[in-house]
């Protein structure tokens, strides 16, 4: 019986895993098997991680607010101080409100006195 080439398919559906894999490590990166286990494993974790990342940035805008209002008495918490906010319908969002935080005291306690005056 001769023999029968195959076609270029099933080639190109491994490569294309492979491409994926090419910064794996020793039989993550030369097993077939190993590669499509450990690249589909790759892309859940990156879909699962993608929603915790925004989780773990808003935590650690909320911490930086809240510390920099007690540090600088700006009001006595961070829910004080979201809560006028949106009271006096000023539209600052938490990582603007963070970095105002972390790179210029003066400013949020600006933006306080904006509040209170307001009342």
């Amino acid at each position: 019986m001769t023999r029968v080439p195959r076609g270029y398919i099933a080639r190109r559906r491994r490569a294309k895993m492979r491409s994926f894999a090419s910064n794996f490590r020793g039989a993550h990166l030369r097993l077939n098997r190993m590669i499509t286990q450990q690249v589909r494993r790759a892309f859940v974790s990156s879909h699962r991680d993608r929603g915790r990342q925004k989780r773990d940035f808003r935590r650690l805008w909320i911490t930086r607010i809240n510390a920099a209002t007690r540090i600088y008495k700006v009001f006595n918490s961070y829910s004080k101080l979201i809560h006028n906010l949106y009271k006096k319908e000023l539209i600052l969002n938490r990582k603007m409100l963070a970095q105002v935080a972390v790179s210029n005291p003066n400013n949020l306690y600006t933006i306080s006195n904006k509040i209170k005056i307001i009342n």
